[in-house]
């Protein structure tokens, strides 16, 4: 019997989200870590063509706003992560449904829902950058201060729209249905989930400091001060623990829609939730 993991029966505390998201992690990262590593290398493709032409650090950013390559691979490399995230996600959902996995069919739904993707990207960033826009009309401490405290409505709005890229994966919505029913889903649980995010943000970061001083340690001993081994070794540690870190995310997000679906639709819609995408 398929061991499922979504949705959730009933409402979850926030032990329990966070419990949801951790045995989804286990039972799929093994599963979607080629994906998740396909998406850290692409979106890495104009650093390692930066690398790769022998350009310096200094001398990056000033050459990235010419450099017609640069962007084209930027381009590039985002489109693939944002299939790479989708089909992440959409095997994590199979597999946490009790449902048989398919390679192609997640790889051929997340080509499908690029545009919505990006789209939505878009539309979320531009909702965050609208709630800080007014401090901007101002100048010196007033923009400063007027800027710190509209962070606070920029946040709110942010954690609003954090489930849109999971109801638009889990259930085939277009681009604003998903925003709309991501602020409709979220409504009267911004506390909640600004405290599910900022504990799985500090386990995160935990993790990847202790991993980063584990293996910067031991390069330096194997590597007997060989600088370019030791920044080979941490360039491997970086995407490691960047393809580790995507798995947990979906696993979160897909937890956070299960809770948030059964707490305020009722169980019978988490239900239907479950149903593949059309």
């Amino acid at each position: 019997m398929a061991n499922i993991l979504y949705p959730p029966p009933r409402p979850q505390s926030v032990g329990e989200i966070l419990d949801s998201a951790f045995r989804i992690f286990r039972a799929t990262l093994l599963q979607c870590l080629p994906y998740a590593t396909v998406a850290v290398i692409a979106s890495q493709l104009p650093n390692i063509y930066y690398l790769a032409s022998g350009r310096g650090a200094l001398a990056r950013i000033p050459g990235l706003i010419r450099d017609p390559v640069w962007w084209t691979l930027y381009l590039i490399g985002y489109l693939i992560a944002v299939v790479m995230w989708s089909a992440v996600l959409l095997r994590q959902y199979a597999i946490a449904t009790g449902r048989p996995v398919a390679t192609g069919a997640e790889l051929a739904t997340g080509l499908r829902r690029i545009p919505g993707m990006v789209l939505l990207g878009i539309l979320t960033a531009l909702a965050v950058v609208v709630s800080v826009l007014p401090a901007f009309a101002l100048h010196g401490a007033a923009r400063f201060w007027t800027l710190l405290l509209l962070l606070v409505p920029a946040c709110y709005v942010a954690v609003a729209l954090s489930c849109g890229w999971t109801v638009l994966l889990v259930t085939g919505k277009g681009a604003v249905a998903s925003m709309v029913q991501s602020w409709r889903l979220t409504s009267g649980s911004w506390w909640r989930l600004t405290l599910i995010y900022s504990v799985a943000l500090v386990l995160l970061i935990v993790l990847y400091v202790l991993s980063g001083l584990i293996a910067g340690l031991l390069a330096m001993l194997l590597a007997h001060g060989d600088i370019a081994v030791i920044t080979a070794a941490t360039t491997v540690l970086v995407v490691v623990l960047s393809a580790i870190g995507t798995p947990f995310y979906w696993a979160l997000a897909l937890a956070v829609l299960g809770d948030l679906s059964a707490r305020r639709e009722g169980a019978d819609l988490a239900q239907r939730l479950a149903a593949p995408a059309r």
